[in-house]
């Protein structure tokens, strides 16, 4: 058997090099169970692919992450992280606020011992949800940027973040 040439190993060497690099940034992008980072069952949906191209270079002062998942964008190494297609939730006794026209519900169940906020849209189909790592304080500069990448989906009238008193009297 002859022997690879010197170039032939260092090629080979740079390869296999970049392979065990790329791997696990691979496997931590697409299959974080913090983030769930699976594209969601409606990440094809048009409404979907009109907001990706509204996607920001910066959110909360960082910088957008390359993502290779369907209907999913982060920005500063998994800060912030945006999944697009989901089902809109049902009515709920979550908070919701609303935030430029866009309402925002805060899942705290979901979101207890995860390290991240989660949020979803409120009345839009389909529906887009948020992580927020508890490291980036200023969340209501994350919800203005990511509600106007939002807004474009088309909001249901009657679906809309009410007070529980309100909602009582409904």
């Amino acid at each position: 058997m002859r022997r690879p040439s010197r170039r032939a190993r260092i090629a080979i060497g740079t390869a296999m090099g970049a392979a065990v690099v790329a791997v696990p940034l691979v496997a931590r992008e697409v299959s974080s169970p913090a983030l769930d980072l699976r594209p969601a069952a409606r990440a094809e949906d048009p409404a979907c692919a009109r907001i990706a191209d509204r996607y920001p270079d910066r959110i909360a002062g960082e910088s957008r992450d390359p993502v290779s998942v369907a209907g999913v964008a982060s920005w500063g190494n998994g800060g912030v992280v945006l999944r697009c297609g989901l089902e809109p939730p049902a009515e709920t006794p979550d908070p919701c606020v609303e935030v430029d026209g866009v309402d925002w519900v805060f899942r705290e169940d979901r979101s207890a011992g995860s390290g991240y906020r989660i949020l979803i849209t409120y009345g839009r189909d389909p529906a887009v949800q948020a992580f927020v790592d508890d490291r980036i304080t200023a969340i209501d500069g994350v919800l203005v940027d990511l509600s106007d990448v939002v807004r474009p989906i088309e909001r249901t009238p009657d679906d809309v973040c009410v007070a529980t008193a309100d909602a009582a009297a409904r």
